[in-house]
């Protein structure tokens, strides 16, 4: 992550907050309702995602979890008329930190097609329970793990491919080192909370007034900054993350991505609270998962998805891989994508994501590709395209491509072909 850059935001934010509120301090009745979120508004606007994106049947409920008594919501795609698909290994998706099931929207229709698919609010975000957590880091995280545990349980899944993103990849490395038996393939995409935290002087400098701004902002959670906004909680989402409306504009030209993303991260923050449990100082976690991750059992295959342009460094996938040198570890970079990879790039994701399905249903590992035969670009397209999947003979690494060929790769691992 650019610490500077995040800690510059902060700053403007701030600024911007208060000049919004001086301004209209002579309007007090936008006082009354100084934050214009609730759980009806977020499910408004999930429910509007979903609808522009999924031309299938779907189902969303709450699921119960009787030993904690919390709630999941949940969204299930099902084959009950095709009883072949129905019988295949589900996919379980596991968002990340400030989501939920309605940033899956691109990625939930194709990765359904042949097998059910279950993706939940984790538990303290979007629409699920929002519980205390526990103030210890290991309490909080195993919190999170036992919360699938329960929600695997009351949906009778007996084994799954689980796929978490960012905090939720984190999440899903910790239940399937608990939960083994469960899991026939871990997708890791752009994992949080994986690498150690570097000694101070292999660390990027850090100006005295950045480290002076985390001190004081150390106290609270990490997207506080909405929640004070009151009002204008909205208008920040818009300002400073103007990236999540081109990610769906295809389908969705309005502001519901914005909406969605602050209705989530407007509401009680309960998984955000254990998010800043389980991480120190500039986000790096308390409990890294590559000193755990090599004690993953051996016969389960580990794939870590990248986007080349995200702040994740993808090192970390390549020294789990060798330290789990007598398992099946991938590591696939999407290259022009962010963070938000399944986003950035769904198709190429999708792709990816299906290739894996596949090999479990036939009881193997997944298989190098020929590219050009799965992903031939468009020849009517008004900017040269090119898509290519190609595998290095010394890392067993993907690199999956969707952009301009005069991109900068930058980011693309040297060892690929």
């Amino acid at each position: 992550m650019d610490v500077i850059s995040y800690f510059k935001g902060y700053i403007v934010a701030l600024f911007h907050i208060f000049g919004l509120i001086v301004s209209s301090w002579i309007a007090p009745s936008s006082w009354f309702s100084w934050r214009p979120t609730s759980m009806a508004k977020l499910a408004q606007a999930e429910r509007k995602i979903l609808q522009a994106f999924l031309r299938k049947t779907y189902d969303t409920r709450y699921v119960f979890l009787p030993k904690s008594q919390h709630r999941l919501w949940t969204l299930t795609i099902e084959h009950p008329d095709n009883e072949t698909n129905q019988k295949k290994v589900p996919l379980v998706m596991v968002h990340g930190m400030g989501g939920g099931i309605g940033l899956w929207a691109q990625n939930l229709g194709p990765l359904s097609e042949n097998r059910p698919l279950y993706a939940f609010d984790v538990l303290g975000f979007g629409r699920s329970s929002r519980p205390q957590f526990n103030c210890k880091p290991d309490i909080a995280e195993q919190q999170f793990v036992e919360s699938i545990e329960e929600w695997r349980k009351t949906m009778n899944i007996d084994k799954m491919i689980l796929l978490g993103h960012s905090l939720g990849a984190y999440i899903s490395g910790s239940y399937s080192l608990k939960y083994p038996e469960r899991v026939k393939h871990l997708v890791l995409v752009d994992a949080w909370g994986f690498p150690e935290k570097p000694p101070e002087d292999q660390q990027r400098r850090i100006p005295m007034w950045i480290k002076a701004i985390a001190t004081v902002i150390k106290p609270f959670n990490p997207l506080a900054v909405l929640r004070v906004a009151g009002p204008f909680g909205p208008g920040l989402v818009r300002r400073f993350r103007p990236d999540l409306q081109d990610k769906f504009a295809d389908t969705l030209e309005d502001d519901t991505i914005f909406d969605y993303i602050y209705h989530c991260n407007a509401q009680t923050p309960s998984g955000e609270a254990a998010f800043k449990t389980l991480n120190t100082s500039f986000g790096w976690a308390k409990n890294p998962m590559i000193h755990r991750l090599p004690d993953l059992e051996k016969d389960i295959p580990v794939t870590l998805v990248y986007g080349s342009k995200s702040w994740v460094d993808n090192a970390t996938g390549y020294h789990i891989k060798y330290l789990r040198n007598e398992s099946y570890v991938e590591v696939a970079v999407v290259r022009g994508a962010g963070h938000h990879v399944y986003a950035d790039k769904p198709e190429p994701f999708n792709k990816l994501i299906l290739r894996i399905c596949e090999a479990v249903d036939n009881n193997t590992n997944p298989k190098p590709i020929k590219f050009r035969e799965s992903f031939k670009a468009s020849n009517d397209s008004s900017s040269h395209t090119s898509k290519t999947i190609t595998e290095s003979k010394s890392s067993k690494s993907l690199v999956v491509e969707d952009t301009p060929d005069d991109e900068d790769k930058e980011n693309v691992p040297t060892q690929v072909l």
